[in-house]
């Protein structure tokens, strides 16, 4: 080995171990849902934001609380309900004393300004106050009246939304899922998990969890992502898996059929980050087409929008997404 590989080596060492004390700590608290902590660590290190769903009761709070723990940063939840304003999130100005008797507006922070943000149940708020998120998960600022203040860092929203109970709730917009690195499914527990989740939740309380990680750590392993040497061949992959979800000429049988509009090259971008991170926990120098695929669910199918007809047959997202890592090749055609 060169002495200039040594540093890159034990950059790549020191990023598969703080990652792995961090999935390990989480693990103490949060039963099970491994897929779901990898996909939520992922959308953490990546830079992005992820977007939860599953039924109630199933550990997604618990799941971002620990999290904030456990990189030692600020938690705060928002509770989103049909009521909630978007000052309510972002802040606003209020008028306060000054000594010589006069008043002035003074900004106040509103529960945004956090490292951890628990979006829970997002999609029972207006678009209105949906909307208030955009610019936050995308530019990491937000802007009231003519300021603009930057959020801290690093700062990751975790939106939780409940796939069952549809009544008084509104729909994320294509513009703010696509702000979304991931979208995550937290599943049902086995029975054994039954068994631990009792264990750890009906005697004593559990200590809270403990920081592994600081924030500057996770902007410093954030960085090394972006470092990550990519072939051409791998990004080329997954810049051909995206074109595939866009109906036109060429386009597969369940893509024509089903789909009105396609991923958006946000999709390629969180493909190639997720793989880039999954080379890194495995201690690798580069990402290969297995890192893609794996990536590939949780990064596209929510940037796919279904037809009327897909709707109408019960398509799923997912399975559109399964089905062209079935029919685009790894190498492109000659």
């Amino acid at each position: 080995m060169t002495s200039a590989a040594q540093p890159v080596t034990a950059a790549v060492a020191q990023f598969r171990d703080d990652v792995r004390r961090l999935v390990d700590e989480i693990a103490r608290t949060v039963v099970g849902q491994r897929e779901a902590v990898d996909g939520v660590v992922t959308s953490l290190l990546a830079g992005g934001h992820a977007l939860i769903e599953g039924v109630p009761g199933l550990g997604k709070t618990l799941l971002v609380r620990t999290l904030a723990e456990a990189i030692d940063g600020v938690f705060s939840r928002i509770q989103f309900t049909p009521d909630l304003m978007p000052s309510d999130v972002t802040g606003t100005h209020i008028l306060e004393d000054v000594s010589d008797g006069r008043r002035r507006l003074e900004f106040q922070r509103g529960p945004i300004f956090a490292n951890v943000i628990l979006a829970d149940e997002i999609n029972r708020a207006t678009p209105k106050t949906q909307s208030a998120l955009l610019e936050a998960m995308q530019e990491a600022s937000v802007t009231v009246g003519k300021n603009t203040h930057a959020l801290p860092a690093p700062f990751f929203v975790l939106a939780t939304q409940n796939p069952i109970e549809m009544e008084g709730t509104y729909p994320l917009p294509e513009a703010q899922l696509d702000r979304f690195f991931f979208k995550i499914r937290v599943d049902y527990p086995d029975r054994e998990q039954l068994h631990a989740i009792l264990e750890r939740t009906t005697g004593a309380a559990p200590p809270p969890a403990r920081p592994v990680l600081t924030a500057e750590r996770v902007m410093e392993l954030r960085g090394l992502v972006r470092d990550v040497p990519i072939a051409r061949p791998i990004q080329d992959y997954a810049v051909r898996l995206v074109e595939a979800t866009h109906p036109g000429a060429r386009a597969a049988a369940v893509v024509t059929r089903a789909v009105r509009y396609g991923s958006s090259p946000r999709g390629a971008q969180a493909l190639v980050l997720a793989g880039k991170i999954a080379a890194l926990r495995d201690g690798r120098l580069t990402p290969g087409f297995d890192d893609i695929r794996r990536a590939a669910v949780p990064a596209l199918a929510h940037r796919i929008l279904l037809n009327f007809e897909g709707e109408a047959e019960g398509v799923r997202a997912d399975d559109v997404v399964r089905a062209l890592l079935d029919v685009v090749p790894q190498e492109p055609p000659r």
